[in-house]
């Protein structure tokens, strides 16, 4: 990236053909800008007073919004420790009060891996990952696995130094273990949410989904130039085959409406405005997707003291019964209904309005329009939520792929629905996991996007060909 000032005042973030503008600012800024190359210590932030500090800090936060900066440390001149590479929008470097008497540990969900021909230290909770230059701090944070005080690391050669644990601490990669609840080690770094979770089902929510990372994501075809594309249908086993096409066909009259449903199913992504769904047909279309049909409670058969745990069925089907997932619709174009942001109550049947900021929305709707490569954001879009802990309370290790399978069961079941309604929809493949915690102020461990579904009133297409669909 390159920094670009203008003679009238305008600096411009460059990268890979694309500028980014940042306002503008004053000759003395323009000048000390191009520090940010060769990097400014943090320190110049501090809470100066001078005019041209603190422009200088405007300008250095909007790069940071932007993910566009990264923080070197190092205790020699010239020579990094490690650099902190920012993983969500908001990330800004802070060192919370360490003393000798804190009690230091790795979290359950730092993990080190090979990057290249780099080593990086991440977990899903923090903010930013650390990339590490020298291995010598690789190697005093391993002996973090085992909770130690600071007056006891300080003791050890290699001592990586008291600043970057405190950077490593507010990264929540190390954590304050003196804090622990109770004695319970999955409890000393989070809410009761957070224990449920097992390392590689969070590692995989945060780094499949967006909001947490910096990394590519999408149908980028990265394997384009390495690899020819897998075949679209497998290549035969060899052996004798048993033809069932004579006893599968069925005469046009006696086709099942489901198998019927099955064959119109198709993906809509352009949706006519001048029609818009209407707030009737969304009701009917939540009641015969996700309406609560019926609630119950049963004790669980694994001891005499076993507590009593409650279910209520929707019309999918759901690993356990667990029934997790919850609705969130962004409006846009609905008669009978403001635009805005709703959470859908199944077993109310009703919709609840939320205050999320309008600039949100319009983020989240402009992810799903670019998601869908299409020419406008869809009447509405709904994301479809999981209360992770309804499922991890009870599964070990298959949590998340068990909601994984939900959300698709689910979605076909939106896709059929929308089919007999004539209605348009389209699942879409991303969702961005640190902007639906902003929007509904849950954090995403808690209660996050695993799905989006777009839903309205298609347009009709005249002389649609025959191309491919999904």
């Amino acid at each position: 990236m390159a920094i670009e000032a203008h003679a009238d005042g305008r600096i411009l973030a460059c990268f890979d053909g694309h500028g980014v503008a940042l306002g503008k600012f004053s000759a003395e800024v323009r000048k000390r800008a191009q520090g940010l190359r060769s990097g400014l210590p943090l320190a110049l932030f501090a809470g100066s007073r001078r005019t041209a500090d603190q422009e200088l800090e405007l300008l250095v936060r909007r790069l940071a919004q932007r993910g566009l900066l990264e923080y070197r440390f190092g205790r020699l001149r010239k020579k990094d420790d490690v650099v902190i590479e920012p993983q969500v929008a908001d990330y800004w470097p802070q060192t919370p009060k360490l003393n000798a008497g804190t009690t230091l540990a790795l979290s359950r969900f730092a993990y080190l891996r090979r990057r290249g021909n780099e080593m990086v230290l991440e977990s899903p909770l923090s903010g930013a990952l650390v990339r590490i230059c020298d291995t010598r701090i690789a190697t005093a944070l391993a002996t973090l696995s085992t909770p130690q005080k600071i007056s006891g690391l300080k003791q050890q050669r290699g001592f990586p130094g008291l600043e970057l644990l405190a950077l490593l601490v507010d990264c929540r990669i190390l954590l304050k273990a003196d804090v622990a609840k109770g004695g319970e080690p999955r409890l000393s770094e989070g809410d009761e949410n957070l224990a449920l979770w097992d390392f590689h089902d969070l590692a995989f929510h945060a780094r499949s989904t967006q909001g947490r990372h910096a990394n590519p994501s999408g149908g980028l075809y990265p394997y384009a130039d390495i690899m020819r594309p897998p075949p679209a249908v497998r290549p035969r086993w060899p052996g004798k085959i048993i033809d069932l096409g004579a006893l599968s066909s069925t005469p046009s009259e006696m086709i099942s409406p489901i198998a019927k449903l099955l064959g119109e199913r198709h993906s809509t992504r352009d949706f006519d405005d001048q029609r818009p769904i209407t707030l009737g047909e969304l009701a009917r279309f939540l009641d015969g997707t996700a309406r609560v049909r019926r609630k119950w409670k049963s004790r669980l058969d694994v001891s005499d003291s076993a507590p009593e745990v409650g279910y209520a069925a929707r019309p999918y089907p759901s690993g356990g019964s667990a029934y997790e997932l919850e609705l969130y619709l962004a409006v846009t174009h609905c008669e009978g209904l403001a635009s805005g942001f709703y959470h859908y109550d199944a077993d109310r049947h009703a919709l609840v309005p939320i205050g999320a900021r309008r600039q949100e929305l319009d983020t989240l709707l402009a992810g799903a329009e670019f998601a869908m490569d299409a020419a406008a954001p869809p009447q509405i879009l709904i994301t479809v939520a999981a209360r992770f802990a309804r499922v991890s309370w009870k599964y070990s290790s298959i949590a998340y792929s068990l909601i994984l399978k939900d959300v698709g069961v689910f979605i076909q079941t939106m896709y059929l629905m929308a089919t007999e309604m004539r209605l348009g929809g389209c699942a879409i493949g991303t969702s961005n996991i640190d902007l639906f915690a902003k929007m509904t102020g849950i954090e995403f461990h808690v209660e996050g996007a695993v799905g989006q579904f777009a839903l309205g009133r298609g347009r009709e297409l005249p002389n649609a060909g025959s191309g491919p669909t999904a």
